[in-house]
């Protein structure tokens, strides 16, 4: 089945309609970032923007993505895209962070650059609308707190991401 077909068959149309839109704008992100000179699997991005919200189908909670992870490893998709919904949480979620939420004891950091542009461009998706980055903030500080390690990581990813966008690799 492909992940189109299994998203349309699993979720609601307002979480299919929000992955869509951040597949979409991944695979914009990537397209730059790739024409900046950098290695990027675009087919990876589109996919992994895609289906990183599959665990919505049984989950709104904080697990979406490890249940997200789950279901794509039973359908039998490779397992990087698997691992993107795992970690496309906010900027990720730390082992300390994941025992306080009841997650299973690891880190959820995106760390392959597919990993940090599908947790970007779903940052800067409210529902179907392109957001920016303080509109994100203020949403995670409003909900975690001013403080919250969380906010940082998404600060640090944006800039990350916005560095590749500006800087062709030398």
């Amino acid at each position: 089945m492909d992940a189109l077909s299994l998203l349309n068959e699993l979720c609601d149309k307002n979480v299919v309609e929000h992955c869509i839109a951040v597949s979409d704008y991944a695979y914009e992100i990537g397209l730059q970032i790739r024409n900046n000179g950098y290695e990027v699997d675009l087919n990876l991005v589109r996919l992994g923007g895609l289906l990183h919200d599959i665990g919505r189908s049984k989950t709104h909670s904080i697990e979406h993505g490890v249940v997200g992870a789950e279901i794509l490893r039973m359908y039998g998709f490779d397992e990087r895209l698997a691992l993107i919904a795992e970690r496309h949480i906010g900027a990720g979620i730390t082992k300390k962070e994941a025992i306080e939420l009841g997650l299973s004891p690891k880190d959820y950091i995106p760390i392959t650059l597919e990993e940090k542009i599908v947790a970007h461009a779903d940052n800067l998706i409210s529902g179907t609308k392109r957001v920016d980055i303080d509109f994100v903030v203020d949403k995670f500080r409003k909900m975690l707190g001013d403080n919250h390690p969380s906010v940082e990581r998404i600060l640090k990813l944006n800039d990350e991401i916005n560095s590749l966008l500006k800087n062709a690799k030398k």
